[in-house]
């Protein structure tokens, strides 16, 4: 079969193998939802689409039917609840069912891997803060070093001054230089070498304040991540192995009503098939049905009874109808069950991320921990190595200074005083400038630091941004989904004109209900209908009351608003409809002309009587 872009109407009587056709593209789509006929083992189904061709294959094993190929989709999930809307559809029977339809238009929204991602930003943002709080902190200090930068300049500039009038004072008094020059170079030697000793002294104190500083920020440190670990207490390790042992018999409990739900959907399509098309599954085609066997079962798919597809034998009809029936209500309990699972391993998941976050955080900390403490060991054995080298140092002054004593004179007195003084001068200049640099090259770091600020803070307005989307994104899904449901729904009541039907419409509530231990507000669509008496007064009905044709075109108004939500017409750019005897010929040409919008490529299944109404305006094939 070839199809154009457009409505392609599939026109003809029951048992013409329309539904097969819509079931054979859905199979090459990738739906698994497809049958094979009672007699083969295998079959294929092959789509060409653009330069591209599709193909999969159905086999029959173990009384199941198991899928292989390159189909269109990878995922058909997201299709088989919005595109392919035959009879079977979940859409159109959650809706028929008054089922929570919430649930349902949610399903293709992965919302565990939001929260994950949602928890990642947080993070992020977080670190963020901590950061810009950090510069913050830093940008205050600025005010404090440049002030002292000043000061320790003036310092400096007033010892230079002293300095210089203590080198004129000295130069003016050392008249005898020549008859002193062996004394007076001896003990410049020892001032200069009691100087030299001085600074180092200096050097060392320096460094044993800043080890002492840095050892008693680690303590505050330690305080700190030691009271993180009593918060932490890492208690949800013994919890671990059940959590995720839970969780993987939970997955396999709902991998099998997966394929229990698979199966039961196949099965009672396919019974549902039988009872429409019985001739389609008897192991003939149309042109083969001149046969006495064949003769015969098409006797009985005209009669009350269907010749049955495993033993051959006649089953009433009215029977598989109550079957199809009991099938269809063990595939609700399965579809009950599979959602509280679906629930159960959502807070699971969740339980089990916290813990395993738990877990990391505790384990960073005692390994920060550790880190501190092996650290403050460092710098304490450095500050007890300091300690000795400033008692070295000290001796080594009091040595000095003696042996001065010891070269002074009377005579030199006055001159060594000012040699003494001169040395301290350029001492307290060096230990001055020693500070500058060290404030200096602090407000460098810090200006360095800050210049990181705008781009932190782009980082954080973007993070925030994609916070506040994610955060509410489902809400938006939900929103949308709703406000597409209630505007299509209203132009389409508003066109076909049921009698005293006035408006139906999905009303989004909320609720709080119990996960585990904990209580947590979750979304709920219901689905409300007002109906007018005779004299126009207007009163609220129920799903159940209405009529089969408004159930129906409730029903694929929800799949369409789904389809909209989701922008499936990026992914597969088809809608298949079947089933539509419910409903009027005239309102089924007012429905598929206004799915024509929405959907590039749509294929409907009509009876003769019904396709007439689109007769000429659309392609039509009558025969397959």
């Amino acid at each position: 079969m070839s199809f154009e872009q457009g409505v392609t109407v599939l026109s003809g009587r029951n048992a013409t193998n329309r539904t097969s056709l819509l079931q054979g593209i859905m199979a090459a789509l990738g739906s698994d939802q497809a049958s094979l006929k009672a007699d083969s083992k295998e079959g294929q189904a092959l789509l060409e689409f653009g330069e591209e061709t599709y193909q999969q294959t159905l086999h029959r094993r173990n009384g199941t039917i198991v899928t292989e190929g390159d189909p269109y989709l990878d995922d058909p999930e997201i299709a088989d609840l919005f595109a392919f809307l035959l009879e079977s559809n979940e859409a159109r029977q959650a809706v028929a069912r008054g089922d929570d339809l919430r649930d349902l238009i949610m399903r293709p929204v992965d919302t565990n891997a939001i929260k994950a991602e949602i928890q990642q930003l947080e993070q992020r943002k977080n670190q963020i803060d901590s950061e810009l709080n950090e510069l913050d902190n830093l940008e205050n200090q600025l005010p404090d070093l440049e002030a002292k930068r000043t000061r320790l300049i003036d310092e400096i500039e007033e010892l230079h001054d002293e300095l210089e009038s203590a080198e004129e004072e000295l130069e003016a008094a050392n008249t005898d230089v020549e008859t002193r020059r062996e004394e007076q170079s001896e003990l410049d030697e020892k001032l200069n070498e009691l100087r030299d000793t001085r600074s180092e002294l200096e050097r060392v104190r320096n460094r044993i304040e800043t080890e002492r500083e840095s050892i008693e920020a680690l303590e505050n440190e330690h305080e700190d991540v030691e009271a993180d670990l009593e918060e932490l207490q890492a208690g949800g390790e013994a919890n671990l192995g059940r959590l995720e042992a839970e969780i993987e018999t939970l997955q396999t409990e709902k991998n099998e009503l997966n394929e229990e739900i698979s199966q039961l959907q196949r099965t009672i399509q396919f019974n549902e098939q039988l009872l429409e098309d019985p001739g389609e599954f008897l192991g003939g085609e149309a042109d083969n049905n001149d046969g006495p066997v064949t003769d015969q079962l098409l006797s009985d798919a005209d009669s009350e009874t269907v010749t049955c597809w495993t033993c051959g034998s006649s089953v009433a009809t009215d029977q598989i109808e109550t079957t199809i029936d009991q099938l269809q209500s063990v595939y609700e309990d399965r579809l009950n069950e599979r959602s509280e699972i679906n629930d159960e391993l959502e807070e699971k998941r969740a339980t089990l991320n916290e813990i395993e976050e738990n877990r990391s955080e505790y384990q960073r900390a005692n390994r920060r921990l550790e880190s501190i403490d092996e650290e403050i060991e460092r710098r304490r054995d450095r500050v007890e190595d300091l300690t000795d080298d400033r008692e070295a140092f000290t001796e080594e002054i009091t040595e000095l200074e003696a042996e001065i004593d010891n070269l002074e004179t009377d005579d030199s007195e006055d001159i060594l005083e000012q040699h003494r003084e001169v040395n301290q001068l350029e001492f307290e200049i060096e230990r001055k400038e020693s500070k500058r640099d060290d404030v200096e090259d602090k407000i460098a770091s810090i200006e360095e630091r800050l210049d990181d600020r705008e781009g932190l803070q782009d980082r954080r307005e973007k993070t925030t941004e994609e916070l506040a989307d994610l955060r509410t994104r489902i809400d938006q899904i939900e929103d949308s989904a709703v406000e597409e449901f209630n505007e299509h729904m209203e132009r389409l009541l508003e066109i076909l004109e049921y009698s005293n039907l006035e408006r139906i419409w999905i009303d989004q509530t909320t609720r709080d209900v119990r996960e585990g231990r904990r209580k947590v507000t979750k979304s709920s669509f219901d689905l409300k209908i007002v109906r007018s008496t005779d004299d126009g007064a207007a009163y609220e009905d129920s799903i159940n009351h209405l009529s089969e044709s408004e159930r129906e075109v409730t029903g694929l108004v929800f799949a369409l608003a789904g389809y909209l939500v989701h922008d499936v017409h990026e992914t597969v750019p088809f809608m298949l409809l079947d089933s539509l005897e419910a409903i009027d010929s005239e309102r089924i040409a007012t429905v598929v002309e206004y799915f024509e919008s929405y959907a590039p490529y749509l294929t409907v299944a009509l009876l003769e009587e019904d396709a007439q109404a689109l007769e000429g305006e659309h392609e039509t094939v009558t025969e397959i």
